[in-house]
């Protein structure tokens, strides 16, 4: 396809790990204005060395009218990324999916454990102390969910009005009413719409009627949704406290009550 130019992306997904950006970028790719990376390119993290052109040249060819995305979960927690992507432009539209960030921590450790099955148990890195029930929040599991704390680094370089909180648990719950937010925000025409989506029983996930370029629905894939192990109530309990006040920071924040309490 040798139509449209290559443009740095006007939008970007920039978070959480295990919050839903997968589901929402391929939502996302049934509009007809919007294309993607597929790979997350990590650029304003771990790729910043090889230049902006570089960057650049990953992106997918656009027309007039379309805008170009991409996703990278880890930006949300580089210290550096903000001030990387405001250098690169001022006017980029962050989109951040949340999502609980006790489930998230879970979610986080049971795709560690799908590749190393040899780690220790959630209990184990969720702590620095078991007895003194002291969280270790130096664990990126635990770290990442500290969104108020996150945040305020990104505020430092982009009005709120440029980003948008998504809700991973809506995300799954309605997405049409999710997506149609997105939309908005984009500047996109509401295409994606509840005929799109079907949930699956199974999987537990929302799916696609008709993905971008296919006749067949599709769901996510089988590293998507996987199953928790067992993990101790009182544990999670605990992380749920060590996270509320963290939490209604963010939401003071961001104007939006997530529901997680």
């Amino acid at each position: 396809n040798n139509f449209g130019i290559k443009k740095f992306p006007q939008a970007i997904i920039i978070g959480v790990k295990k919050g839903g950006t997968r589901a929402l970028l391929e939502f996302l790719r049934i509009h007809p204005d919007v294309r993607a990376v597929g790979a997350e390119p990590h650029f304003f993290d771990r790729n910043y060395d090889r230049g902006l052109e570089w960057y650049r040249s990953l992106m997918p060819r656009t027309l007039e009218g379309q805008i170009t995305m991409e996703k990278t979960p880890s930006y949300f927690v580089t210290k550096e990324a903000p001030k990387r992507i405001s250098s690169m432009s001022r006017n980029t539209k962050l989109i951040v999916v949340v999502r609980n960030p006790a489930t998230r921590a879970i979610s986080d450790y049971t795709q560690t454990l799908s590749k190393n099955p040899g780690v220790p148990s959630f209990q184990a890195l969720t702590f620095k102390n078991v007895s003194t029930g002291l969280i270790d929040t130096t664990w990126s599991a635990v770290r990442i969910g500290i969104y108020a704390k996150h945040l305020e680094n990104w505020l430092q370089y982009f009005p709120l009005s440029k980003i948008l909180f998504v809700s991973g648990e809506r995300l799954v719950s309605d997405p049409a009413g999710e997506m149609g937010r997105v939309q908005d925000f984009l500047g996109l025409k509401r295409v994606v719409t509840d005929k799109h989506f079907y949930f699956n029983e199974t999987k537990g996930f929302p799916c696609l009627k008709k993905p971008e370029g296919s006749s067949k629905p599709r769901c996510l894939g089988k590293s998507k949704g996987r199953t928790h192990p067992k993990i101790d109530m009182d544990v999670v309990l605990r992380l749920k406290e060590f996270y509320r006040p963290f939490n209604q920071k963010f939401y003071q924040m961001t104007g939006q009550d997530f529901g997680w309490e």
